[in-house]
């Protein structure tokens, strides 16, 4: 089971999606959070004209104003995690914002899971990267919920992404421990048959599932550029409350059809996605 899983609390988009995301998978699952929140120091300002003693007191302005930023939506999750009664621990911190990414990074790899929030279109905020950085340093599986994420996180019905790749397979072992609570299970073949190997295909890893009693349901998807809208489609006509799948390459023009898929996947999403690279 997920033991200790690391939160990323936005500190200057709205923070409600993640604190209820969070928060219910610490109940679903008997979870401990690390929840940490970085305000971002702004390293770019006005310091023409100023003395030492001048510039020293405007970066220390800007220091406690980003971690205001982080005690505020800190605030806002022990409001509701205490009255959860969860097990939590938090922290706030102010960092620039190359600092504050090499901070949630480093965490990640020493927790069994980390949670963030969808980036948000039209939002200039370092919130947005971070949630695109960390999958790849992580270590481990990343849980994105979407920005209008709300009510509770349910794994009753799982979605599995297969491509029979090293990254799905990743994702598949990353998300066991959910896909053992869920009530029904669906494998998503993302690429031809002809274009997957007999011994990873779809209806192998439907057998792998069953000898594990895990029996799982088999759909194909149209193995083509504009699959994210019929993947979309898909979970929401199976009723869908989780996706698995692998996280996307750093080179598009190395990326399978599975990994396209899953950037433009982090950017649509409509229910949590579990993601490994």
């Amino acid at each position: 089971m997920f033991g200790t899983i690391l939160v990323h609390l936005p500190t200057e988009l709205p923070v409600r999606a993640t604190v209820n995301g969070a928060i219910s998978f610490a109940l679903s699952t008997g979870a401990h959070l690390d929840v940490v929140a970085i305000g971002y120091e702004r390293t770019i300002v006005p310091l023409v004209g100023l003395s030492g003693t001048a510039v020293t007191s405007v970066f220390e302005v800007e220091q406690a104003r980003a971690f205001e930023r982080a005690e505020a939506a800190l605030h806002v999750f022990d409001l509701q995690a205490r009255n959860a009664g969860i097990s939590y621990t938090s922290r706030a911190l102010s960092a620039v914002a190359a600092e504050a990414r090499r901070i949630i990074c480093a965490s990640a790899r020493v927790h069994d899971m980390t949670i963030v929030t969808q980036p948000q279109s039209g939002c200039d905020s370092y919130d947005n990267v971070i949630p695109r950085k960390i999958l790849f340093q992580a270590g481990g599986p990343v849980l994105y919920l979407p920005y209008t994420f709300h009510g509770a996180f349910s794994t009753r019905r799982i979605g599995i992404c297969w491509d029979g790749s090293r990254r799905a397979a990743r994702a598949l072992h990353d998300a066991m421990p959910l896909l053992r609570k869920a009530g029904a299970l669906t494998i998503i073949a993302i690429t031809a048959p002809d274009r997957v190997r007999a011994e990873s295909s779809a209806d192998h890893l439907g057998q792998y599932l069953a000898r594990s009693g895990l029996p799982a349901k088999v759909v194909s998807l149209p193995a083509s550029w504009s699959a994210q809208r019929a993947l979309l489609s898909l979970a929401a006509e199976e009723s869908l409350d989780l996706l698995v799948m692998s996280g996307y390459g750093h080179c598009r023009l190395q990326e399978r059809l599975l990994g396209r898929i899953s950037g433009d996947m982090l950017r649509a999403i409509t229910i949590p996605v579990l993601m490994s690279h």
